[in-house]
């Protein structure tokens, strides 16, 4: 096996899978800028993708999977199983750690216990850069912290949070932060 390359953002890693067309794309569920499913959206076809994360959330396997990843695991498993599944996946198998398995199968024969993902139009219409600003805003950090959080320019933030209030229909950031927590963004 070996390591083609490395990202840290969504944007990065998209351009860097584009470029290097590996085999396949171990997938970081919940990665700065907009996570796994903006990866899977924003990458050419061709490899396959293994997703690998904390989180064991229904939503969060069903999302992924959803959007083109042949597997989801979680980082609870060994270096060596973590191996296998790369192996797998890029034999054509789907692998997933146990529990997990239910929640799709669960999701594809309507049987989920696990509520379905639902369509947001206003979430949706966020960028991945957007949807950033909005969970640090939501957390409360300052224009200022957010800048230096993302490496980007104040003005840059002020320009984002713009676009998410106009985009979200709220009036301001206190209204703007309610909505984000009504919808479990933070």
């Amino acid at each position: 096996m070996e390591v083609v390359g490395e990202a840290g953002g969504v944007a990065e890693a998209v351009s860097g899978i584009n470029a290097t067309s590996p085999h396949v794309v171990l997938l970081d569920v919940h990665m700065p800028d907009g996570g796994g499913v903006a990866v899977l959206r924003g990458i050419e076809s061709g490899p396959v993708c293994l997703a690998l994360s904390v989180s064991d959330a229904a939503e969060d396997v069903i999302a992924v999977i959803r959007a083109g990843a042949r597997g989801y695991v979680t980082k609870t498993i060994s270096g060596a199983e973590l191996a296998d599944g790369v192996r797998r996946v890029a034999g054509g198998d789907a692998v997933f750690s146990p529990r997990l398995a239910g929640f799709v199968l669960d999701s594809f024969t309507g049987r989920s216990n696990a509520p379905e993902p639902q369509l947001d139009p206003e979430l949706d219409s966020l960028t991945p850069r957007e949807l950033e600003v909005l969970r640090l805003l939501a957390r409360g950090y300052t224009y200022r912290e957010i800048a230096e959080e993302l490496v980007i320019s104040v003005k840059t933030v002020e320009t984002h949070a713009s676009n998410v209030l106009r985009k979200t229909q709220q009036s301001n950031r206190n209204a703007l932060t309610r909505w984000a927590h009504r919808r479990r963004i933070d």
